[in-house]
């Protein structure tokens, strides 16, 4: 590989079957692991993938036909909303345009920031949400451990197609104000996979169609078209769609393409002094596990509708572990120059913000200013509540398990280098793109 001019790059194969990289830079040497280059992706079947992209940016599946899956994921903003908590049924507009109907405003923000979508496709991918309260369970009925129960899970393909059946269900995101439309009012009376329950409503609504029956009768044949089916296509789209796995860094994983220096540089610093693959591991940069690391926390929380507060203790609404509260899945790192803001209720505006957070998470979280978050419309009363509650602050801070440690400037500077040689171009811009119109002929968010 060729060397830079103020010092060189060496790879070899590690005794652990990943890379250890070794650089060389102004004299110093650092010697750390680096993962393989080997994500596996589900072979894409184009006629699938083609039908779950209408029904991604389609709002048919929304109760009151207002909301797509990409008003909270969209590729305008990295397949996010661009904003650290979004607003679901009763908004209107895009990203940071997004503001209350005066005529029909929602009861709360959505209460956690919208996740990117990149690479949730490959295999590694096998718990989702930021509690990962969706996991791979081979154990379980239709092989899916989920809150909603095994009879909720059965006929999804995958953890990726089971995600679909949460933000449909959710009065906040996409089934509406209680009682509003036969999709609210179905999830107020607990009919969700039940016969004539939310779930066939939706089914019932994409069947009547004719251009969406005709495409599944080509994908599933002539049977009744079931949520699982719709669920199912959705997910082929988004691993097709938002594959990232061809940046900069995967091409120096696979060809040794050199990185800038600056880059190559925070590399050495990520997978080595700066230990930041002590969390962001594997070629996506997640261990897919759970850590509580004093993340601020704005916005209505998650919570039930009958727990007056807006606390999220993350983790611990899952496993009901005391030794959970206060964790979050680890984020994977893929696109994330573009995918402000950022924690799970996107209390941080930028990126340096955040790195520098990870440096002292206990004082980050007493010093946070809840105004540089994004909180488009109105403010609501939940927006600062836990950040104004101090024994709120110091249950967050006594959960901490991330050590502080000290990085200079310039170190910074390399760290932020080498995260933007995570950036997949083709990935952000999507090989489809935002259809020009769907079959319902419902508006699309563009």
């Amino acid at each position: 590989m060729r060397a830079g001019r103020h010092g060189a790059l060496r790879r070899q194969a590690g005794a652990g079957g990943g890379l250890v990289i070794w650089l060389l830079v102004a004299g110093l040497a650092v010697a750390g692991p680096l993962p393989d280059a080997d994500a596996v992706f589900p072979e894409p079947d184009m006629a699938r993938v083609e039908l779950g992209r209408l029904l991604f940016y389609d709002p048919i599946l929304s109760g009151a036909k207002t909301v797509s899956c990409a008003t909270c994921h969209h590729p305008r903003f990295a397949t996010g909303d661009g904003v650290s908590l979004g607003l679901g049924d009763g908004g209107t507009g895009l990203g940071p345009d997004r503001g209350p109907d005066p005529a029909n405003p929602p009861e709360q923000r959505i209460p956690r920031n919208a996740p990117a979508l990149f690479n949730l496709g490959a295999a590694q991918f096998t718990t989702l949400f930021h509690d990962g309260r969706l996991e791979l369970d081979p154990d379980r009925a239709g092989g899916i451990r989920t809150p909603l129960g095994a009879d909720m899970a059965r006929g999804f393909a995958s953890v990726l197609s089971a995600q679909a059946m949460f933000p449909v269900l959710s009065g906040d995101e996409m089934a509406g104000h209680y009682s509003e439309n036969d999709v609210a009012q179905a999830v107020r009376q607990g009919l969700l996979a039940e016969p004539g329950g939310a779930w066939d409503i939706l089914s019932a609504r994409v069947a009547a169609i004719p251009d969406y029956r005709t495409s599944f009768d080509a994908v599933i044949g002539s049977r009744d078209i079931r949520f699982t089916d719709i669920a199912n296509v959705i997910a082929d789209f988004i691993a097709f769609e938002w594959r990232a796995d061809d940046s900069a860094f995967d091409r120096y994983l696979r060809e040794g393409t050199a990185l800038p220096q600056a880059a190559a540089r925070g590399m050495a610093l990520f997978y080595g002094a700066a230990g930041c693959d002590g969390c962001h591991a594997g070629q996506f940069q997640t261990d897919h596990g759970f850590h509580a690391i004093a993340m601020p926390q704005i916005g209505p929380g998650k919570a039930a509708r009958f727990e007056r507060h807006n606390r999220d203790t993350g983790r611990m609404r899952v496993t009901g572990e005391a030794r959970d509260a206060y964790a979050f899945r680890t984020p994977s790192l893929r696109n994330v120059t573009r995918t402000a803001p950022y924690g799970h209720a996107g209390a941080f505006a930028t990126l340096d913000g955040v790195i520098r957070h990870h440096l002292d998470p206990v004082a980050s979280l007493r010093a946070y200013d809840p105004a540089q978050a994004s909180l488009p419309g109105a403010a609501f009363g939940s927006d600062r509540a836990v950040m104004g509650d101090a024994a709120e602050v110091t249950a967050i801070a006594a959960a901490n398990r991330l050590g502080s440690r000290s990085l200079g400037e310039a170190e910074i500077a390399d760290l932020l280098a080498f995260l933007a040689a995570l950036t997949d171009e083709t990935a952000l811009a999507g090989r489809l793109g935002v259809p020009a119109r769907v079959p319902s002929g419902l508006p699309v968010d563009q």
